[in-house]
């Protein structure tokens, strides 16, 4: 036979044929232990594939993106003066070019944000150097991370590997994720924290709900002392605290969600008077675990301000004698009302600013870097001259299709008290709604990439309820199984419709205007 060979065997044994039905067989016996793993071979094969996205020519382009000018800079200075210093005004040039000049000064700098995020890109910065590989590194590492955690998060979430994975490979092919995880800014770092975050308060949840349900007791009287998780949940709230002050309306709202799950988890375990239990037991260690070490680790992501001598304001208190706290912490305390005045008022008008009513429908993306090439050069062939862009945009099917999975997920919360679409409706409020108060304000789109996978897990448990339940007939569920995957693959086609406005690929003029979909966005 043409797929076929013969193997010798011993005397007396029949030939085995080796081919296609030998591979069938083979795969038989090895699908019990892929099942079995499905698990995590599943979300690491979707990671692994966001990896290759990120990392890819990752050091390119070879330039300040953005608000790189300033993030990577003090990453820099905190690595090597504890502090944020002041550069000179070549520092850009200079530390682009050959050989490199590092122009960085002593003299303190006044920077709006918490120093852990800078910290972070520092991290890449200490093994790579300062140029955009090392900045960028730590970046997309841990915006691959995030897609594997989502895959898993989703995965608990939903009681479904299939759709955790979707949900992980929607965010893998998100635009806005992706530029956001291959720049040296804060935003991809606060969003890893704020997801590792809720990925430990749904173990929490989990173990808790075993635990009253296993104790036997009356839910009114049980104690559930000492929670890992939800210490872990706090101490990746501060650390998002510590990145950016947005992460504060998070904790509290996450804060809120953890105790609220306590009350329905009494009442489960039978208690008579779950909230007045809740309240009892739960309320104070909460806050302790949430609140309070997330104000620990806020403090501490400063230290390398309070053990320096030439940080912003750091002498304040020698010129301000009074009030009851040390030197120190008085200085640390007027350089956050300082941050706070300036977050709060920053009004400087910005190309590319644009208002919260816009964000969900991607109505003004963010153009980080643009540069026009000439016929002739870096490989450009047209005669109308070329662009290379990038483009912080969302991809647009995505984000419109989680417009209309984030009323689905308002109907199942309200009417079928799904506590799944509570919980992503819960971190969409608290993440999206805060920025309402400053329409004022000089703000970008791009803030949304920490929104990114809750939409993502919206859009995944709306393709589970296109798909059917398990009691479906099989033409409901193959009609709806086609529908989903259709959406998927639109998706993803659209994500490479757009990657070279991603990745500031060199394309003709006449493509990049093909691009510009709406006038908004150009």
């Amino acid at each position: 036979m043409a797929n076929t060979a013969v193997i010798e065997r011993p005397a007396g044994a029949h030939p085995q044929p080796v081919g296609r039905t030998s591979v069938l067989l083979e795969l038989g016996r090895r699908l019990p232990w892929l099942v079995r793993h499905a698990g995590w071979l599943g979300p690491i094969a979707v990671a692994l594939f966001a990896g290759v996205l990120r990392f890819w020519n990752l050091g390119y382009p070879n330039a300040f993106v953005f608000d790189e000018t300033y993030y990577p800079k003090d990453a820099w200075s905190l690595l090597h003066q504890g502090y944020e210093g002041s550069w000179a005004e070549n520092a850009n040039s200079a530390i682009l070019s050959t050989p490199q000049q590092i122009p960085l000064n002593t003299q303190w700098a006044f920077v709006a944000h918490p120093p852990l995020g800078k910290w972070v890109i520092a991290i890449g910065e200490a093994v790579f150097g300062l140029h955009p590989f090392g900045w960028r590194v730590m970046v997309a590492l841990v915006g691959t991370v995030s897609v594997l955690m989502l895959a898993r998060i989703g995965r608990r979430l939903f009681g479904s590997t299939l759709l955790g994975c979707t949900a992980a490979l929607l965010m893998s092919v998100d635009g806005l994720q992706l530029v956001m995880s291959r720049t040296g800014l804060l935003d991809g770092i606060l969003m890893f924290f704020v997801l590792a975050a809720f990925g430990c308060l749904l173990i929490d949840r989990d173990h808790t709900r075993a635990k009253l349900l296993a104790d036997g007791v009356d839910g009114d009287r049980i104690r559930l002392g000492l929670r890992p998780w939800r210490l872990a949940a706090g101490l990746m709230l501060g650390c998002a605290c510590s990145v950016k002050w947005t992460g504060a309306p998070i904790l509290a709202a996450f804060a809120l969600l953890t105790v609220l799950w306590d009350q329905a988890g009494r009442r489960r375990a039978g208690a008579r008077h779950p909230w007045r239990s809740m309240l009892r037991h739960d309320l104070v260690p909460a806050f302790c675990s949430m609140v309070l070490v997330g104000a620990v680790v806020y403090i501490g992501s400063w230290g390398g301000w309070f053990l320096s001598s030439g940080g912003y304001d750091r002498h304040w208190a020698d010129t301000h004698p009074g009030g009851f706290l040390p030197g120190p912490l008085r200085s640390w305390w007027q350089y956050q009302t300082e941050m706070w005045r300036f977050n709060t008022t920053l009004t400087t008008p910005h190309t590319y600013q644009s208002n919260p009513w816009s964000w969900l429908v991607q109505g003004r993306p963010v153009s980080m870097y643009w540069q026009p090439v000439p016929f002739g050069q870096r490989g450009c062939t047209d005669s109308g001259g070329c662009t290379t862009q990038i483009l912080a945009l969302g991809t647009p099917l995505l984000w419109w299709a989680a417009c209309f999975a984030l009323a689905y997920q308002l109907w199942a919360w309200l009417f079928k008290r799904d506590w799944r679409s509570g919980a992503v409706l819960c971190a969409v409020a608290a993440i999206y709604l805060p920025w309402f108060q400053y329409q004022q304000r000089t703000i970008f789109s791009f803030y949304m990439v920490v929104l990114v996978p809750f939409l993502c897990l919206a859009v995944a448990q709306m393709l589970g309820a296109m798909v059917g339940p398990a009691t479906a007939t099989v033409r409901r569920r193959a009609w709806g199984g086609a529908a989903a995957g259709g959406l998927v693959l639109a998706i993803m086609g659209c994500f490479l419709y757009f990657l070279p406005l991603y990745t500031a690929q060199v394309i003709p003029m006449s493509d990049w205007q093909d691009h510009m979909w709406f006038t908004s966005w150009i």
